[in-house]
């Protein structure tokens, strides 16, 4: 009978210790693993890249023109106009959406970086739900933007050449268009 209210006794005491170093603010509760693995996964995606979560493709060919335009350095106003009118006329936004567009993707690419060292993995959720008139109108654009400052420079011509290759391999089937 002495063992089983020691062991009693233990417990309360654990539990009365737990409960006391909560009040304090230590908290026990992220020894836990499953709770860590959430958490961490939660901030993997909350702190990545927003670039890298485009999956649809108007906003990818949105980014890749503005990272076309930005390749050998800033936009010009010329570049500027080409896009915000290949938005208007290709897309089919209105205005104030061809702007929002453009300064979203000004803003996701930042200084391009992501982009000219792995396009591949910012076009990988959204390649597949090109299809094939959208990749071919896709790199159309993108020669567009290249050549509105006379002929596309060798950085241009690069990112052009990969977003082709990346984008035949990978189109779907499906009929789409821009709209």
């Amino acid at each position: 009978m002495h063992v089983i209210i020691g062991f009693l006794s233990s417990i309360v005491t654990i539990l009365w210790l737990l409960h006391r170093l909560a009040e304090m603010g230590i908290d026990l509760g992220g020894l836990n693993p499953w709770s860590w693995k959430r958490r961490r996964k939660f901030r993997a995606a909350y702190e990545a890249n927003p670039i890298f979560r485009l999956d649809d493709p108007l906003e990818a060919t949105a980014v890749l023109m503005v990272a076309v335009a930005k390749a050998d350095g800033d936009m010009s106003g010329a570049e500027r106009r080409e896009l915000l009118d290949a938005f208007t006329e290709r897309f089919h936004l209105s205005n104030s959406d061809a702007a929002a567009l453009l300064t979203a993707s000004t803003h996701m690419l930042g200084n391009g970086d992501a982009v000219r060292d792995s396009l591949e993995s910012v076009l990988q959720p959204s390649v597949d739900k090109f299809s094939p008139t959208q990749a071919t109108s896709a790199v159309e654009l993108l020669e567009q933007v290249a050549a509105v400052d006379g002929a596309a420079s060798d950085a241009q011509q690069a990112l052009i050449e990969r977003a082709r290759t990346t984008l035949a391999g990978h189109v779907s089937s499906t009929p789409a268009t821009w709209s």
